[in-house]
């Protein structure tokens, strides 16, 4: 990643995660199209970007959410010039369900679903002419936290963590790179701009957009397939994923629980842990 200095697609790089990325790889040369919803932001950061670290900035004003923007921006992530895209735009949507309206939680999917999927899968189509591409796809920790507070977040955040672990069993082997990005509690606009307060978290949970964005890169340059970078010890991912290997080990016995079998008298037998 960077040694050809290829064109680095950033969405939602208004702000947050996304600016930092933008920053960084600035830094590292590369060439940037900047993809958010804020045109006023966007062009602030164009003109800092270019100005400080002397490469091509260019934006693109979508809004990944209409049909007509995340067609826009598939289209261009699919050209030959782009070298690695930072699929980081995402809806937020924390709280109970019931009190959000159905177009509230479909944003959610529109944005962490639908438009992950299309820009990846676009990006990765280019990517297989060549043989040559890096696709980041920024997760969240809460794929492994079902919530009363985040149902359809928390499972968006699960689509993206399998559909881009699948991609890269589907492409092992070739030299493409596809990398999952776990964030934790990160100081951003996420909970303010929710009318929430940084609260939910311990202040000593979080880490910053900078602190996440340096150690995500890292990760990428290291190989890594799944970056968490607010976890101090790898052995805790390999703990997770032995568990999860075991499960579906243990669901293919071809036989019912016994303790789904009914007694004599039409009673159930205890579950484990009743």
């Amino acid at each position: 990643m960077g040694k050809d200095k290829g064109l680095a697609v950033v969405t939602g790089a208004s702000s947050g995660i996304g600016a930092v990325y933008a920053e960084r790889l600035a830094a590292r040369g590369h060439p940037l199209l900047l993809v958010a919803r804020r045109p006023d932001r966007l062009a602030r950061l164009q003109e800092e970007l270019s100005r400080e670290h002397g490469v091509s900035v260019k934006t693109l004003v979508a809004d990944l959410e209409s049909p007509s923007g995340l067609a826009d921006v598939e289209k261009r992530v699919a050209a030959d010039d782009v070298a690695l895209l930072v699929n980081n735009a995402g809806a937020g949507g924390l709280g109970k369900s019931a009190e959000m309206t159905a177009d509230q939680l479909e944003r959610i999917i529109k944005l962490n679903i639908t438009a992950v999927t299309r820009l990846s899968h676009a990006a990765l189509t280019s990517f297989r002419k060549r043989d040559a591409g890096a696709l980041v796809n920024i997760g969240s920790v809460v794929a492994h936290l079902p919530s009363a507070g985040s149902a359809v977040y928390s499972a968006s955040k699960a689509y993206v963590l399998n559909f881009t672990r699948s991609l890269q069993m589907e492409y092992a082997g070739r030299p493409i790179r596809i990398q999952l990005v776990m964030p934790g509690p990160i100081r951003t606009e996420f909970f303010s701009s929710q009318g929430l307060s940084d609260s939910v978290f311990p202040t000593e949970a979080y880490l910053t957009a900078e602190q996440l964005v340096d150690a995500a890169l890292a990760g990428l340059e290291a190989g890594e397939e799944v970056t968490v970078p607010s976890m101090p010890d790898v052995r805790t991912w390999n703990s997770l994923e032995t568990a999860r290997v075991a499960f579906m080990k243990a669901i293919m016995s071809g036989e019912v629980a016994s303790r789904y079998h009914l007694t004599p008298q039409g009673s159930r037998p205890v579950r484990p842990g009743a």
